[in-house]
């Protein structure tokens, strides 16, 4: 008798079964770290050689490191990090390396707390004594401060504490983290502190007081773009892990390489763009990746990248963009900001919403045209004066359907647009 399919797994036994394209996928995500990187060998070096004093028990210098998004910065720091704490576990030495994402540990209270609890990981509490366990939340943070040092002073050694995207640490929460960080140092006796700060910003430094940027910045790194035979050399290696042998057309690698050099040699760019395209011919059920699957991606990920972009704008923006995308259903497929500001002030009342002023929405619209969610442009109208006038390049549908998401613009689905039409054409528009 035929072996009867199994029900619990017939809707995917065809995917399961077909397996043309990928090897290994995950070594093409931004969380996998390779053995080697490519191109960063001196960069790993120099923070190498400036963290190497904490193996001798000596306070190595803060390090402040540049570099545009998906330069390598954040792997580097975490391979040298991984190198450092087994050279130290061989040599009997303590060095121990917490790593914080400001992007979402963005206040003190929580970036200390953090730490303290990274420290109380790595080594169980003695039996003679019981551990003070912070919570994340609830104390004051003078006193989150003070138990912290006395848990560093309890494990002595040196601390590497890394923050990662450090500017939206200064954005949120000001300097007096790293204030107190850069300090910390006078007040422990067994212990030692260093500071690595990871940012692709280099204008949060305005935000620092002078004192607490001469401490954090002892050394500075910038890590450059990639360059296209860079990304050649980064996604060879990946691509070598990840396919199937033969299972890349020639000119695939180099397509998505020159792409990405063109984005600020962004290496993540790169990453997707060639994991993207591996995904569609797999689903294509394609013996190869070509660079027809390349071209696919690229408008993917143009498309998604714009759509999480609008999904994290303030309700404000997107009540401007609600705004747009009205004016478009009216049949104006280019509109000018005294239009838009007039139906945006229109349509808050509505909703709860204040009612912003015009230079107020010109500024929320100058700042959709620099992520890319809008055009603009501005035109002169002779005596009249100039004004800016602006358009949509990306799929309407899928942008209204984001906007309407936002459970404070939920008002905005049951509007009649043909009930304010000849009110707004009557009284505004030419």
């Amino acid at each position: 008798m035929p072996e009867t399919e199994d029900p619990s797994t017939g809707l995917f036994i065809k995917y399961l079964s077909n397996n043309r394209i990928f090897r290994d996928r995950e070594v093409l995500r931004h969380s996998y770290r390779p053995q080697i990187l490519p191109h960063r060998q001196p960069q790993i070096d120099t923070v190498a050689s400036i963290l190497a004093p904490s193996l001798r028990n000596e306070t190595p210098s803060n390090i402040l490191i540049y570099g545009k998004t998906g330069t390598g910065k954040t792997a580097s720091v975490r391979y040298v990090g991984s190198e450092l704490e087994k050279a130290s576990s061989s040599m009997g030495t303590t060095c121990r390396i917490v790593h914080l994402n400001c992007e979402v540990i963005d206040t003190q209270y929580r970036v200390l707390a953090q730490i303290a609890k990274c420290i109380d990981g790595f080594e169980e509490a003695s039996s003679d004594k019981t551990r003070i366990h912070i919570p994340m939340t609830g104390w004051p943070t003078d006193q989150v401060y003070a138990e912290l040092k006395n848990q560093l002073d309890a494990g002595g050694g040196v601390l590497v504490i890394v923050l990662d995207e450090i500017d939206k640490l200064v954005k949120k929460s000001g300097d007096d983290t790293l204030y107190n960080l850069t300090r910390i140092n006078s007040d422990l006796k067994n212990s030692k502190v260093s500071i690595i700060g990871i940012s692709n910003d280099l204008s949060f430094k305005d935000f620092l007081d002078p004192r607490v940027l001469s401490s954090l910045s002892e050394e500075e790194i910038v890590f450059p773009p990639y360059n296209a035979p860079q990304l050649i050399d980064i996604l060879t290696q990946r691509a070598a892990a990840a396919f199937i042998d033969g299972a890349i057309a020639e000119g695939v690698i180099p397509l998505c390489s020159a792409l990405a050099a063109q984005e600020h040699g962004d290496a993540r760019r790169a990453l997707d763009l060639l994991r993207i395209s591996g995904e569609l011919a797999d689903r294509d059920e394609s013996k190869q990746v070509t660079e027809v699957h390349v071209k696919q991606a690229q408008a993917k990920i143009e498309t998604d990248s714009m759509i999480e972009c609008i999904a994290t704008l303030p309700t404000q923006s997107k009540l401007i963009l609600f705004s747009m995308l009205t004016l478009e259903q009216l049949g104006q497929n280019i509109f000018t900001s005294g239009e838009v500001s007039r139906v945006c002030q229109d349509i808050a009342p509505g909703i709860q919403l204040d009612i912003l002023t015009h230079r107020r929405i010109t500024d929320l619209i100058s700042e959709l045209n620099m992520l890319g969610v809008i055009n603009t442009r501005v035109v002169s109208r002779g005596r009249y004066g100039r004004t800016k006038e602006m358009w949509f390049d990306a799929n309407t549908g899928k942008i209204r359907e984001v906007v309407l998401k936002d459970p404070r613009l939920n008002g905005l689905k049951d509007l009649d647009i043909k009930q304010m039409e000849a009110k707004w054409l009557k009284t505004w528009f030419r």
